[in-house]
């Protein structure tokens, strides 16, 4: 699982009607574990701050010192 400050790249953003661009990176800034609502909050580099949940949309954590 992703953790606070971890740098992330957007694969694909699910049911959103103002999803954020594919690639878009961005950083955690917090992390929400409910079994029930996952979420994970991000301030993503395009100045957008807007969670994803896991499993409906897809990223990945890149990499410290790509």
């Amino acid at each position: 699982m992703v953790q606070v400050g971890d740098r992330i790249r957007l694969n694909r953003m699910g049911n959103d009607p103002d999803p954020v661009a594919p690639g878009t990176e961005g950083t955690v800034n917090f992390v929400n574990n409910d079994r029930q609502y996952p979420q994970v909050g991000v301030i993503w580099d395009n100045g957008r701050s807007l969670m994803l949940i896991p499993g409906e949309d897809s990223f990945s954590v890149i990499p410290a010192g790509s």
